[in-house]
């Protein structure tokens, strides 16, 4: 009896936890020069978005800001918080769970979706900087000329992130 009422008490404190996190419409907006994705809110109302990504000689991606302007950024003045998606979410293994956010735009199950999601955009960001440099870049590896592969470089670079990227914006668009 008391392992059922243990397993129970679980169960209520995950329903009421559940249950303490707003959902927030979806939004997308535009603010210096970049496509933004409203990620949540915290318990002051200060909405989260995630930058779009960008392109420039690597992937620029993952980076979540508040603005001066809180619920319309395209009329923002200022970027007034500027971090990585890594660090708003560390510690917690579903984004959804994040403590920074008391609302999301994003269900739970979306949350496990996009943790993976950008787990897998920084493992290949790695990844394709390894084929880039043939190497892990702490010293020269003797190694080098095998483990360049230019051909898997812009297979990372072209087909897999640009996917990511996509079924990322579809969980967060309107």
């Amino acid at each position: 009896m008391a392992e059922l009422l243990g397993s129970s008490s679980a169960i209520c404190t995950k329903n009421k936890h559940e249950m303490t996190k707003t959902t927030l419409n979806k939004q997308k907006d535009h603010a210096f020069g970049k496509d933004i994705y409203l990620l949540g809110a915290d318990g002051n109302g200060i909405k989260y978005w995630l930058e779009a990504a960008s392109w420039e000689w690597y992937w620029g991606f993952g980076y979540v800001e508040t603005y001066t302007s809180n619920n319309n950024p395209s009329k923002a003045q200022d970027i007034t918080s500027h971090q990585h998606i890594t660090s708003f979410i560390e510690g917690v293994h579903n984004m959804y769970d994040t403590p920074k956010l008391s609302a999301t735009a994003f269900t739970e199950h979306e949350g496990w979706i996009l943790t993976e999601l950008f787990k897998t955009f920084y493992q290949l960001k790695e990844q394709t900087g390894f084929y880039h440099r043939g190497g892990m870049n702490t010293t020269l590896n003797p190694l080098k000329d095998l483990l360049k592969n230019k051909k898997e470089e812009n297979r990372i670079n072209r087909v897999l992130l640009p996917k990511v990227f996509s079924e990322i914006y579809k969980i967060l668009a309107p």
